[in-house]
């Protein structure tokens, strides 16, 4: 029971639940805190393999927009293929997927499908640029400024190498961590 509560605190979602109501979830998915899976309508979601969300990622399955006009919900499936990362406070409205290979930007909200490797971003959501051109824009951006695991918080990184970071971003650099 404290379990339940301290999960529930931190922001957690019941993905058991969620799945036992028929939610799918493929192997190798993560999340980050406080991601809402419409309760309701779980079925009608699923997620495939090696998928993150980052944190406040909202699935929505149904629409009550409709419920005083129409007397009915308007409902839809969400399906997410494999290998998407999910950007923070995205929205995912009902009657949309995302193929495999694509990255969602954060604050977006889809509103239509997304086909299968591109990145797409914004309110509502449209395609930037292919998996491959983000790839190569981040590698350009980076100059080949990476930092090794040794580099996280996971493995203890000294304050030494907290300052030697922040150093080496200054003037809106952007680098790499492993």
């Amino acid at each position: 029971m404290i379990r339940k509560i301290i999960s529930k605190l931190r922001g957690e979602p019941n993905l058991q639940k969620l799945k036992n109501n028929g939610l799918t979830i493929g192997n190798n998915f993560h999340h980050g805190k406080h991601c809402f899976f419409d309760p309701s309508h779980c079925w009608l979601i699923s997620i495939g393999n090696n998928v993150t969300f980052s944190t406040r990622v909202h699935l929505l399955a149904h629409d009550a927009s409709t419920k005083k006009l129409l007397g009915y919900t308007k409902i839809g499936r969400v399906d997410i293929e494999d290998n998407v990362f999910i950007g923070a406070n995205v929205t995912i409205l009902p009657s949309v997927s995302i193929g495999s290979n694509s990255v969602i930007g954060a604050g977006s909200v889809i509103t239509k499908s997304i086909p299968s490797n591109v990145v797409a971003a914004g309110v509502p959501a449209k395609i930037i640029c292919t998996i491959e051109e983000y790839k190569d824009k981040v590698i350009k951006n980076s100059q080949n400024l990476k930092f090794e695991e040794d580099y996280t918080l996971k493995s203890g990184i000294t304050e030494a190498k907290k300052q030697e970071m922040k150093e080496k971003l200054r003037g809106g650099r952007v680098g790499l961590v492993r």
